[in-house]
């Protein structure tokens, strides 16, 4: 047998991709994060599959469930909710199976920054203004940050800044990061993107927390910061210039310089 982890995307449930919905589809067991994703994932599981939601399990619990299945012969999907690649949990699931002997695959999804942006219609990487986008957090009960990783050094470069896990502080965030980006650096707020409940709270670093005090959120929410975001009178990429020359079109060198 083997357990196949999959990103689940970030809610929606038509933001699986078609393989991890494919493997969903022809596994007899399926654990899932309920309290954070969508229910509507499971109409994908076969009619008889075995449903666990790990939501209240600690991580031995799951790891029963994992060698039980092996012992019965039973692949596993094991859904974690936007992608596999960030904070999903799956190291310390990978190392038990491991150590099992237990055969694994993983399947990527649509992280939330991903599906955050394409709520605010937005592109994060802007032709000189913002060329990286660092993806980071706060310090958590969970886990805590290493200490160099921390929202000044991280502002101290002025890239363009997406903060999971700390809705919570948002103070924290406005105050460490207006040194760096100044008041007026614009902020987006997506809570839930891609589900139906989705909303949006845009600003400054300067009125975003009186924005949010109107409607507040608790949790689910992504936080971005930096100039890109408002970015409007930028220099258009050189890459769909007419004069601009590449491989593929009219007038790239030919012969053994050009490969």
């Amino acid at each position: 047998m083997t357990v196949h982890f999959i990103g689940a995307g970030p809610g929606a449930a038509d933001l699986i991709t078609v393989r991890g919905r494919d493997i969903l589809a022809r596994s007899p067991v399926c654990l899932y994060a309920g309290s954070i994703m969508s229910q509507e994932l499971l109409d994908y599981c076969p009619k008889d599959a075995k449903i666990v939601d790990t939501g209240s399990l600690s991580l031995d619990e799951i790891e029963a469930e994992y060698v039980a299945a092996h012992r019965d012969g039973k692949d596993v999907a094991r859904l974690h909710s936007g992608d596999l690649s960030v904070w999903s949990a799956v190291a310390e699931q990978i190392r038990r199976l491991d150590k099992h002997r237990i055969d694994y695959t993983l399947t990527p999804g649509v992280p939330s920054f991903a599906a955050a942006a394409a709520a605010l219609r937005r592109e994060l990487t802007i032709p000189e203004v913002a060329q990286s986008l660092v993806l980071t957090r706060i310090s958590g009960r969970a886990s805590k940050m290493p200490d160099r990783e921390t929202l000044a050094a991280f502002g101290a470069t002025g890239a363009t800044l997406a903060i999971h896990l700390a809705i919570h502080a948002l103070d924290r965030v406005v105050a460490e990061l207006t040194p760096f980006y100044g008041a007026d650096c614009p902020v987006a707020i997506v809570v839930k993107a891609s589900w139906p409940q989705e909303r949006i709270i845009t600003g400054t670093l300067a009125d975003i927390e009186a924005k949010l005090a109107e409607d507040p959120v608790e949790r689910t929410a992504l936080i971005f910061v930096g100039q890109g975001l408002g970015a409007s009178d930028f220099r258009e990429s050189q890459l769909y210039n007419a004069d601009y020359v590449r491989r593929f079109r009219p007038g790239w060198p030919q012969g053994d310089k050009a490969c």
